[in-house]
């Protein structure tokens, strides 16, 4: 086991200096070379922040709307290249912009000092203060963020809220997470007792929902966190003054007003009928793609458990080393830093599209399971059967092949099936990275609906759905084996 470690800790130490190399080592000016060569201008989000970035229904696609994107339509109008939109969580926005998977960052980012470490900012596009959503029963209580003394506030996790809310409501505890629509539920359920927003987002959610008030958060507000920029990868001078070029058109025009309205209609679209049924299409794209996410993590789940698991039962050193290496590996990492891993990690040296990224990650996780599964299946066999077989003339691999797994199958059936039943669920961790899956289309008509639990009541039937219709499809394999027997 000594080695074994050593081996693991020499192979992480190394793979950390290769990347370490491939994002601090400074290179020429290409940022913008590269756009115009590629054609495409791509832009990550999160799309949880209305006005300025949310997802419409539009001919049947999700399709990211807003204010943020209609200044990086401009830009790439502008440079005249095509503009592609990359949708993670806020917290994923500038490792996917240091690894390349997307060209800016537009996410009604402040463009603080403690940013400007790692990021090239362009010029402010837009100023806004900082507010806090209070329940309107509350609204009396709370005057601004010094009211909040020994209450709990929600912040969005990786963002200048955050800082604020531990910078100056000291006093106070925050509750971090991901999106603002569970923030909002968070309030609504009375987890919190405010959220800090952004004053236009607070805005488009009073706008949208009466039970919810905004109170004036009176911060102590530096020159860098009262603007609105651009976020690019460090040395991205060229591509920065192009984007500063494009802004100051969107100023002189006054641009942003239009932009800002644009986004209201299409709030306005997404709040006219907010009943469940209307967004069906959306729980149905997401019930398609965790099927499929499912199906094929399932598939090479079991083709690769397979195979780890004869590795580590070989008597060959190297072969089991390697065998035991990747399952203890695997299965003592969370899935969410693997599928993070696959894609913005590996990203550096290969661009994988998140889908394709989610589905490795999944499949090499569900193998390492897997492969346990069937070890103990196949250790479960008696040594008599091995050795009949084998004389009787049968190989080490037909006797594997015929006699062995067979039998291990049966007798794994039922922890087997529990890992498909598992991998239903936990494929919902892909939506970190912009996945349409069930989950992430959860918050998409949360967003759009400004309604919290109605379409977490949906997914949740919809999950007990797929997981109670493959178990009974499991059980009626099983019954026909153990008939079969």
């Amino acid at each position: 086991m000594k080695h074994l470690r050593r081996w693991l800790i020499a192979l992480v130490a190394v793979f950390a200096a290769v990347v370490t190399l491939n994002i601090q080592t400074v290179h020429a000016d290409d940022s913008l070379a590269k756009v115009q060569q590629k054609g495409t201008l791509v832009m990550g989000t999160s799309p949880d922040y209305a006005p300025y970035e949310f997802l419409v229904n539009k001919n049947g696609k999700n399709q990211v709307v807003g204010m943020d994107v209609e200044v990086a339509r401009k830009i790439a109008k502008d440079l005249g290249v095509k503009l592609v939109i990359k949708q993670m969580n806020f917290n994923s926005l500038l490792v996917a912009l240091q690894t390349g998977k997307v060209d800016m960052v537009l996410a009604a980012m402040s463009p603080t000092n403690a940013r400007r470490k790692s990021v090239d900012f362009s010029n402010t596009y837009y100023k806004s203060g900082q507010d806090i959503l209070v329940n309107k029963t509350d609204a009396k209580i709370y005057k601004d963020h010094k009211s909040f003394a020994n209450k709990k506030v929600g912040v969005q996790n990786g963002s200048l809220q955050e800082t604020l809310a531990k910078t100056q409501m000291k006093t106070s505890s925050t509750l971090g997470l991901t999106k603002v629509t569970d923030l909002i539920l968070a309030l609504k359920t009375h987890k919190v007792a405010g959220v800090v927003a952004e004053g236009a987002v607070a805005k488009a959610y009073t706008s949208n929902d009466d039970s919810l008030v905004e109170i004036p958060g009176h911060f102590n507000l530096s020159s860098d966190t009262v603007g609105t920029a651009i976020g690019f990868a460090k040395n991205s001078d060229s591509l920065v003054a192009v984007a500063n070029k494009s802004l100051a058109e969107i100023k002189q025009k006054g641009l942003i007003n239009q932009y800002l309205k644009t986004a209201g209609s299409y709030m306005k679209t997404n709040t006219e009928d907010t009943s469940m049924i209307h967004y069906w299409t959306y729980f149905l794209k997401g019930v398609e793609y965790t099927l499929l996410i499912s199906a094929i993590g399932a598939f090479f789940g079991v083709l690769l458990g397979t195979i780890f698991a004869l590795l580590r039962l070989s008597k060959n050193k190297l072969s089991h080393l390697i065998g035991v290496s990747y399952i203890e590996f695997v299965r003592g990492t969370p899935l969410m830093i693997q599928v993070m891993f696959v894609y913005f990690g590996i990203g550096i040296f290969i661009d994988i599209p998140a889908l394709i990224a989610g589905l490795i990650a999944v499949s090499l996780n569900s193998a390492a399971y897997v492969a346990e599964i069937i070890r103990s299946g196949i250790d479960s066999i008696p040594v008599g059967q091995t050795e009949a077989a084998r004389s009787l003339g049968l190989s080490e691999r037909q006797t594997m092949i015929s006699v062995v797994l067979p039998q291990a199958i049966k007798n794994i059936w039922p922890a087997l099936g529990n890992e498909f039943i598992s991998l239903i669920k936990e494929s919902s961790i892909v939506s970190i990275i912009g996945v349409t899956d069930l989950i992430y289309q959860l918050t998409v008509v949360q967003t759009a609906t400004y309604k919290g639990v109605q379409p977490i009541l949906v997914a949740m039937v919809l999950y007990f759905v797929l997981t109670f219709g493959l178990s009974k499809l499991l059980s009626h394999f099983e019954r026909k084996m153990n008939h079969a027997a």
